[in-house]
């Protein structure tokens, strides 16, 4: 039996390689590279890539075999090494290679092996000591920290959300916030004071303060903040809709909008699924580049859609693929907004994984209550987006490009079927379009970049303020998780001789 195991699984590899032009991936020529091989950028998740090339130096553009790679991950001298590794198949040719580290080691050796041969640099070394996650090790030079996780130097969305504001004052923002928005909305009042993150909510729904609280909590373990004074929306909708010439008020919001003056953040959604990534999510932007469905050849030709009713241009949807369901497969899959119109633009269908949106070629992406929040995912997927024009958006929308990264639709779907036509009609245009919206997902909405955005907005915040920020009268400290099972020591505290 295991002789007859042992044919199959080489005829199968054998398969894999005439698949590729009969060539097989080389341990020597295959690259490797990544944050995740550098011990200074710490990640939930963090993460590499692996690139199979063959022995005539030509890249795989489909995979070589979901097992071709084995990584090993571990921390020398220690007897158990507590790291979570995950080798995922991207399909392209490409695998991304993500482990969570559950306690902080002083080195680290990562193993990458084809055949039982080290592949291009491996073992490679990680020199400490390496933190995971929980620990609170910040570093106090945070020019430093934007070296090491490789920060740009500007980020034009931050830049001109705060070219509104020549100064802040802490003071007269806290009176006149308060006053204005406290009572009707629900907002998160912060003071980051000596890396330590307080907090006072006002209004009734301020759940959401979960996600920011998590955010600040885990940024500050792992590089000093400014002291910084500042107020969050956590409401869908943008609030500050004064004109410049008015008296206008910093409002940090997670969407903004063409006739509002917030200050966008990173969406609560996606800095959820880089916090939870190999843990309570299931949707992570590396998660789905493992999940991107059939090749591009096998997919459904058909413009996919599924969701709630939270706009009314999406019961236009519905409706427009009930008349053509050769080029449209939208339904709803909960009603909420509208449900007196249940029996019109119903039956409601059963929930469809995300990872099974890419079987289909077209995917649509149509606005919710605000921006849909799903488009950073459906870029990382393997099917061409089609998106509405809106006047919503997220943090990096204006460095997207339409019929570069996307195909865009008027707002009110009305060439929405000649442009799902025209991508049936252009089928080598519109993969290499879904091709850059996934290498822009790819390299713009990572762990890492999220990180660099959120530091360089309180950065650049702080140079606006011209007063002292203050732990204010009824706030609380937000406290860190405690790690009691894996504490600890961080090489950057100073160690006190006990008397």
């Amino acid at each position: 039996m295991c002789e007859m195991w042992l044919l199959y699984t080489l005829l199968v590899f054998v398969l894999s390689g005439i698949s590729n032009g009969s060539k097989l991936p080389t341990a020597v020529k295959s690259l490797v590279w990544g944050p995740g091989l550098e011990p200074n950028i710490v990640l939930p998740a963090r993460y590499f890539f692996i690139q199979a090339v063959d022995n005539s130096g030509q890249n795989f553009t489909s995979s070589p075999g979901e097992s071709t790679f084995q990584v090993k991950i571990i921390a020398p001298g220690e007897e158990f090494s507590r790291i979570w590794v995950q080798v995922l198949d991207r399909k392209d040719g490409s695998f991304v290679v993500r482990y969570r580290m559950y306690a902080s080691y002083p080195n680290l050796q990562i193993d990458v092996q084809l055949q039982d041969k080290h592949v291009a640099k491996s073992p490679y070394t990680l020199t400490g000591p390496v933190y995971h996650e929980n620990c609170e090790c910040p570093e106090d030079d945070s020019a430093k920290w934007l070296e090491h996780m490789h920060c740009p130097q500007s980020i034009p969305q931050i830049l001109h959300d705060l070219a509104f504001f020549q100064t802040i004052d802490p003071d007269k923002i806290v009176k006149e916030i308060t006053k204005r928005f406290g009572q009707r909305q629900s907002l998160c009042h912060y003071t980051i004071k000596d890396n330590q993150v307080y907090i006072k909510t006002h209004g009734e729904h301020v759940g959401f303060r979960i996600f920011m609280d998590a955010l600040l909590l885990s940024l500050t373990r792992k590089v000093k903040l400014p002291d910084v004074e500042f107020f969050v929306n956590l409401g869908d909708w943008p609030l500050e809709k004064r004109k410049p010439t008015e008296k206008l008020h910093p409002i940090l919001s997670w969407c903004g909008s063409n006739e509002t003056k917030d200050i966008v953040m990173p969406t609560y959604d996606l800095t959820e699924s880089v916090l939870e990534t190999m843990g309570r999510v299931s949707l992570d932007m590396i998660s789905v580049q493992a999940n991107t469905g059939p090749v591009w050849e096998d997919k459904n030709s058909t413009a996919f859609w599924r969701g709630r009713d939270s706009r009314r241009e999406r019961l236009e949807l519905v409706k427009l693929a009930r008349k053509h369901p050769d080029l449209i497969d939208a339904a709803f899959t909960n009603f909420f907004f509208f449900k007196h119109n249940e029996s019109l633009y119903g039956p409601l269908v059963k929930h469809v994984s995300f990872f099974d949106f890419f079987k289909y070629k077209y995917q649509i992406n149509i606005d919710g209550t605000v921006a849909a929040y799903r488009l950073p995912y459906l870029l990382a997927g393997d099917s061409v987006v089609l998106k509405q024009d809106s006047i919503y958006y997220e943090h990096f929308y204006n460095d997207l490009k339409p019929w570069e990264h996307y195909v865009p639709f008027k707002r009110d779907l009305s060439d929405l079927l000649e442009k799902i036509q025209w991508v049936k009609n252009h089928d080598e245009e519109a993969k290499k379009i879904a091709k850059a919206g996934q290498e822009f997902a790819r390299n713009s909405l990572m762990g890492d970049t999220i990180f660099c955005y959120y530091v360089k907005l309180f950065q650049e915040y702080a140079n606006l303020q011209v007063g002292e920020p203050k732990i204010r009268e009824g706030m609380e400290l937000v406290e860190q998780p405690k790690d009691d099972l894996f504490p600890c020591t961080c090489h950057r505290k100073e160690v006190k001789d006990e008397l």
